[in-house]
């Protein structure tokens, strides 16, 4: 089947397919959290003194003697059994960005040869499923390959239903045998724990007495992208890479503001209401959902959680929205830029820090200048993302989210922090030594009658800031659509740690000589605001005076790339960060450097590969078709006598030959790997191979503005943008 045959099968297969219309299930109070082995369910399946115990571990992170385990893993066992299920996986997060789960069977046979269930503590504590084949980043040998899971009581376990069976999910950490962290949720559960220390201690000298644990909380805005599954599969580039490694902008894109928040198309809604009904099942408070800015592009967004739990839920969200996308005929697009020339994808990450006892620590209240407690909170983020920028920077760098940073569309490639008016003149106050009252936001009066009035918040939003605070928590907009929330959270948590202990010591030493507390909180924020207030900027984070003004007058790092961005974590200033707060041991962090830069160098490399290969067996051809069609075409209209234009065939001649040129320069680049260095390879990947990439794309879109659409071999971006 040519090209174009396809393109024409799936229109009309899209166009005729009968879609799938919502069959609401059970309520939500019915449905809600009914797959999930949460306190809820434990309550009611297990004693009274083994449910106190894993409460107490659940909600303080307590340890577990075994013998409870052994309780709440039989009635783990016989809570799943009844809803079918036959198997449980240790399910972890390695550093891969990925989800991983190996399954094994409830069965254990018997003397007798027959087969009976069982699951004990030791099973549930844990499990070892080798692993060997994920990236460890030089942290194992091959010959020293062991490789263990461990169940993490702190997220609750749930069944997976699929139309293949049920399965018990028990999140889990994932370890070496010597003990090292060789995944995502080992240093996010330590950060959490560095941050819950320091901040204590801050409480502490701020005489508060009760301080229940303290912990960092989430809330992820995730975006993405749907098309059509005939579309998707003629395109190699969507299916192995992700995006659109070619194709030329559609004369309809964005431009028009028309999808944004519009009537969300009925096949979608579909979608997205059984995508939902899932979540909820799973315990996962899905919260809004609508149409994003690009044509064929949404988003979902659930409520805070903590942190722990909401990384694990974002996987899951991931994996659930991918297999439930395609039930409905679509290929969910979780890449940050699948599409040239429109808005990419991105997973704004709000986050916060609190506990049951002072509440949100990020929460200014109505007089935010009164606030002590949040304005050395709130500081402690200033001096974190001052210090620790080019960490953030490598926490969210990919070769995928290289393509939005920076662009009209996402934040740039510089970090800095808006605080919104008020509270940026609170602090600009206290740099000046003092503490003034600030005025509220006032009333939002528009002169209708009909239109209540309500109170509007201190300051406006900005969106072209990488790190915002937006009321009541900071949310870091330059995560990449694709990547766990683990790595973020990691970082932000472990510069907050860094920070409150910077201020526990100066406080401490400030009070010691005699400083009322008020008094020692200005002396300590106004030394902060002169180191680092530097990094607060409110302004158009987007526009070219800004990028020359944060580098060359306030010293901040612009990191457009991520060969740029992942040597800090070479950095010794990251090293002994992440050391000291014993969140990654210099050897862990190491390994996180070597398995990115790996990850890096591989998806340019696959993308690179499919470009020659599409580039030379599907378009090239295409071109040589036509030429042959209007070279014919142009001598018989010669032998009649007719006058011929011969621009048409020079210009698709010309880009036809432009695109193998490159094409050939792309071939030799790829076959390069004589590198001295890893730092030194992702350079090439990132200027040589891309700069070709985009080279051979720059004639192949040329190209299919120049040939007869029945010829053209792939779906085009109206069609997969607008056809649903």
């Amino acid at each position: 089947m040519s090209g174009n045959q396809a393109r024409l099968q799936a229109v009309s297969q899209i166009t005729n397919r009968i879609s799938k219309s919502y069959s609401p299930t059970q309520p939500l109070s019915e449905i809600w959290a009914c797959d999930v082995f949460n306190l809820s369910t434990m309550e009611d399946a297990l004693s009274k003194s083994a449910f106190k115990e894993i409460k107490k571990t659940v909600q303080t992170g307590a340890p577990l003697d075994p013998a409870t385990a052994d309780v709440v893993a039989s009635a783990m066992k016989e809570w799943a059994t009844k809803k079918g299920v036959k198997f449980f996986s240790h399910i972890f997060y390695p550093m891969t960005n990925i989800t991983a789960e190996k399954h094994d069977g409830f069965i254990v046979t018997n003397s007798d040869g027959n087969a009976i269930t069982e699951f004990t503590g030791s099973l549930l504590i844990k499990g070892e499923p080798d692993g060997s084949s994920f990236p460890n980043g030089s942290l194992r040998m091959t010959n020293a390959a062991r490789g263990y899971t461990a169940w993490d009581p702190t997220s609750p376990a749930f069944v997976m239903n699929t139309a293949n069976g049920s399965t018990l999910m028990i999140p889990s950490v994932f370890m070496s045998w010597k003990g090292e962290a060789l995944d995502k949720k080992i240093p996010l559960l330590r950060s959490n724990a560095a941050m819950d220390k320091a901040a204590s201690k801050v409480l502490s000298l701020m005489g508060e007495t009760d301080i229940a644990p303290l912990n960092s909380s989430c809330g992820a805005e995730q975006e993405y992208f749907l098309v059509d599954e005939n579309f998707a599969n003629s395109r190699p580039d969507l299916l192995l890479a992700g995006r659109t490694l070619f194709g030329a902008a559609s004369a309809k894109g964005q431009q028009f503001d028309d999808h944004y928040f519009g009537a969300i198309p009925a096949r979608v809604q579909v979608f997205m209401q059984d995508f939902e009904d899932k979540l909820y099942r799973l315990g996962i408070p899905a919260k809004t959902h609508h149409n994003e800015v690009a044509p064929g592009q949404f988003e979902i967004a659930p409520y805070f959680e903590a942190a722990n739990v909401a990384a694990d839920h974002q996987q899951l969200m991931m994996t659930t929205m991918k297999s439930t996308a395609k039930e409905h005929g679509f290929l969910c697009l979780l890449h940050e830029k699948p599409f040239a020339g429109i808005n990419g994808s991105g997973k704004h990450v709000n986050w916060s820090v609190g506990n049951s006892t002072q509440g949100n620590l990020l929460d200014p209240g109505s007089t935010p200048h009164e606030n002590l407690n949040f304005l050395l909170f709130c500081g402690a983020v200033i001096r974190g993302v001052h210090l620790y920028g080019p960490l953030l920077r490598a926490a969210i760098a990919s070769a995928a989210n290289d393509h939005r940073l920076g662009a009209n569309e996402a934040p740039p490639a510089i970090l800095s922090v808006y605080l919104g008016d008020q509270l940026e003149s609170v602090f600009n106050d206290i740099k000046e030594g003092k503490l003034l009252e600030k005025a509220s936001g006032g009333v939002m009066d528009l002169g209708l009658s009909q239109i209540l009035k309500f109170e509007r918040d201190p300051g406006d939003r900005n969106r072209t800031s990488p790190f915002a605070f937006t009321g009541n928590r900071f949310e870091f907009r330059a995560v990449g659509s694709s990547q766990s929330v683990s790595g973020p959270l990691v970082a932000m948590n472990t510069m907050l740690a860094d920070s409150l202990n910077w201020i526990a010591e100066k406080l401490e030493a400030t009070l010691a000589s005699g400083s009322e507390k008020t008094e020692a909180v200005i002396i300590v924020l106004k030394e902060l605001m002169e180191l680092h207030g530097n990094v607060v900027f409110g302004g158009d984070g987007y526009s070219s005076e800004w990028h020359k003004a944060a580098v060359e007058e306030r010293g901040l790092k612009n990191i457009p790339t991520t060969a740029d961005a992942l040597p800090a974590f070479k950095e010794e200033s990251v090293i002994k960060l992440f050391e000291n707060t014993g969140v990654l041991s210099p050897g862990e962090l190491a390994s996180r450097f070597e398995v990115y830069a790996e990850q890096y160098v591989q998806s340019i490399e696959v993308e690179a590969k499919l470009v020659v290969d599409m580039a030379t067996t599907k378009i090239y051809p295409a071109a040589i078709t036509y030429l042959s069609t209007l070279t014919k075409t142009a001598e018989s209209l010669a032998g009649m006598g007719l006058e011929v234009d011969g621009l048409s065939i020079k210009s698709v001649a010309t880009e036809a030959s432009k695109m193998m040129s490159f094409v050939k320069q792309l071939s030799d680049a790829i076959e390069k790997h004589d590198f001295d260095t890893v730092e030194e390879h992702m350079t090439f990947c990132a200027d040589t191979i891309c700069g070709l990439m985009l080279e051979v794309r720059t004639h192949a879109d040329a190209l299919e503005g120049l040939i007869a659409d029945e010829l053209w071999p792939l779906p085009k971006y109206q069609e997969m943008l607008f056809i649903k």
